[in-house]
């Protein structure tokens, strides 16, 4: 009796904070008056705990963490002083994850051949149309914006969709707090799920007339149906309505009618089913993804559905700019356009990832005591407590504040001290430190990655890359759990444009593609411009690979073939070595990047004067001696 119930779940390295696990109100839930969206009628039970850890890890990274506290009943959290210093780590890790640049690369690009393979141009073409989609999206902006999610608060989440009049797909960053996806009980909790819902609170507003509600945004893989129009219910809400049936064949009156069908479908009388031949498989498909938007009044809402339980028949369906009613609107897709990043590996049959403030949140908590500790204390020190004694003289005049310039006349006996604090000042400073490198040694964050070390105290570069290995593990898990998150969403790109119909796209089939995340280690610039010259010179490193090491070092190489042309076309003692070890000019026209001119095969003959003193008619007399002309004397 009275026992507490310990539970392990993903969130609950936060129950050591009563205003996140509830010992205040004993029920063991977020505090109603600091998380109220998590415990909202709508949200289940089993998602209350992960919204709470959201906000908690916000309020963190926006240097607010003391007001939830106060919510949850800290009468003294307004004093505590917070310094951003989990924001610095959010935006550290989030750096080393991506690295300097991010690159679309699909297998088999950037061929050195003069005529690829039809294969090396597909997939030339496919990147170049990946790298355009990528420019005009600002996927980079877009990265920045779900990366920042996916490390303060564990999940960042992407939503594609197709844009008719940009005529390409748009990309989307979401807060996980809306992301709902309906998970299986009996399955793996990792698996992609087959129906997720983006929901929230819109708040009342009086101004405009307009009363509370509730916003939920389905995507949902079920069987293909019979084609679907937009239209009116009798309620006079917009929903999407079946088309009539065919007209029976006046020549087989008896055969089967098949139902109204999406141009392309297939019927099959036998079983019922319809079937889908996809652009992107070699098989056809009896599935598709349909989207819900719809919106409730909360008034309206009866009982206490959970947001995968919500009835339909109170909604209010929205309707997107093409006029389509989007109420089980067939998207002509066969997969849920929605992308889950986790920020680290989810354990085994688990769905989440965690955040990076998870295992240095407590010494965060001492910081901010420590902080506010250091802030009294310079308090004391730069204005210290006074004490005084004795008659003061003359009038008698009590003075209860010192402020510098004011002199105190006492009388006879009189006498006065001040408080030295500042002992504690320094004791409560090298605290800070201690604390500050013992959260740095647990989020594995170096002195050297956090950029706190001194560049004139740097060890060697090679005592600095053994410093790195544990940030190297860190960063090697953290994108790990990415590279098939990115890759997925590069392939739903792909097949958009595919079910677009966009005409650049119109003979590609799709292939793999991946973001390659840049370096993050500080480089020696001049150290490996130095290797690879002696290198390349030397004949151990190839001109490629020199090019590559001098572009992961962070020189402005945009193209390595490009920039391989250019050196060798200045190399002209090079090209005399190559003609005199080949004798051929078309590979020194070719080393050099220009038509270099052949010799003529056949030299002429020289002209040599008649043999035997003999004269030739045809040349001119020759002058006579001492002079041109004239008689001699």
């Amino acid at each position: 009796m009275g026992l507490r119930e310990v539970v392990i779940h993903a969130w609950s390295w936060l129950n050591y904070k009563p205003v996140y696990s509830g010992h205040n109100d004993g029920q063991g839930v977020p505090n109603r008056r600091a998380f109220p969206e998590a415990t909202a009628m709508w949200v289940p039970e089993e998602d209350q705990k992960r919204l709470a850890a959201y906000k908690l890890l916000a309020a963190y990274d926006q240097n607010q963490a003391f007001e939830l506290a106060e919510a949850g009943g800290d009468h003294h959290a307004a004093e505590k002083r917070e310094f951003g210093d989990p924001s610095m780590f959010i935006e550290t890790v989030m750096s080393h994850v991506l690295g300097r640049e991010q690159t679309i690369t699909v297998q088999g690009a950037d061929t050195d051949s003069d005529q690829p393979t039809p294969d090396e141009a597909m997939a030339d073409r496919i990147q170049e149309l990946l790298r355009e989609w990528a420019q005009d999206e600002q996927l980079a902006m877009r990265i920045q914006q779900c990366e920042r999610k996916s490390v303060s608060l564990g999940d960042g989440v992407y939503r594609l969709a197709w844009d008719p009049g940009r005529m390409r797909p748009t990309l989307r960053v979401h807060d996980p707090g809306f992301y709902f996806p309906v998970l299986p009980e009996d399955g793996d909790a990792g698996d992609y799920p087959t129906r997720v819902h983006f929901a929230w609170d819109l708040p009342a507003d009086p101004r405009r007339g307009t009363k509370a509600r509730l916003r939920r945004i389905t995507y949902e893989l079920d069987w293909i149906r019979p084609a679907t129009a937009s239209g009116v219910d009798p309620k006079g809400r917009a929903v999407r309505a079946p088309l009539p049936t065919p007209q029976p064949d006046p020549d087989n009156p008896d055969a089967e009618v098949p139902p109204p069908l999406t141009t392309g479908d297939l019927y099959y009388p036998e079983t019922g089913a319809i079937a889908r031949q996809y652009a992107w498989n070699d098989t056809p498909s009896y599935v598709t993804c349909y989207l819900t938007d719809a919106t409730w009044l909360i008034e309206d809402i009866k009982g206490s559905p959970d947001i995968d339980s919500l009835p339909l028949d109170g909604a209010t369906f929205a309707t997107r700019g093409d006029g389509e009613v989007l109420d089980h609107l067939d998207l002509l897709i066969d997969f849920v356009p929605v992308v889950h990043v986790p920020n680290t590996v989810p354990p085994a049959e688990e769905h989440w990832g965690q955040s990076s403030l998870a295992k240095v949140l407590q010494v965060f908590d001492e910081l901010a005591s420590s902080d506010t500790d250091s802030a009294k204390a310079s308090a004391t020190t730069g204005s210290p407590m006074i004490g005084l004694w004795g008659k003061a003289a003359g009038d008698g005049t009590e003075v209860h504040e010192v402020t510098p310039g004011l002199m105190l006349k006492l009388g006879e006996g009189g006498g006065m001290t001040a408080l030295d604090t500042s002992r504690n000042l320094a004791e409560l400073r090298s605290h800070i430190t201690d604390l500050s490198d013992r959260a740095a040694k647990i989020a594995r964050l170096p002195a050297v990655a956090l950029g706190t070390l001194d560049p004139s105290q740097a060890p060697s570069g090679y005592a600095m890359d053994v410093s790195l290995g544990p940030l190297d593990a860190l960063i090697a898990s953290m994108r790990l759990a990415r590279d098939h998150k990115y890759a997925l969403l590069l392939k739903f790109v792909q097949r958009l444009y595919l079910a677009g119909q966009h005409p650049d796209w119109s003979a590609v089939t799709p292939l793999p593609a991946h973001l390659a995340f840049g370096s993050y280690k500080p480089t020696d610039k001049q150290g490996i411009l130095t290797l690879v010259t002696q290198g390349v010179e030397g004949g151990v490193l190839s001109l490629e690979t020199g090019l590559k090491m001098l572009t992961e070092a962070g020189f402005p190489i945009d193209d390595a073939a490009e920039e391989i042309d250019r050196i060798q076309s200045r190399q002209f003692e090079k090209a005399r070595a190559l003609a005199d070890a080949t004798g051929d000019t078309s590979l020194v026209g070719n080393f050099l990047g220009m038509k270099v001119t052949e010799p003529d095969p056949a030299p002429p003959q020289p002209q040599l004067p008649p043999a035997g003193g003999e004269q030739d008619p045809n040349a001119a007399p020759e002058p006579a001696a001492g002079g041109s002309g004239g008689n001699t004397q």
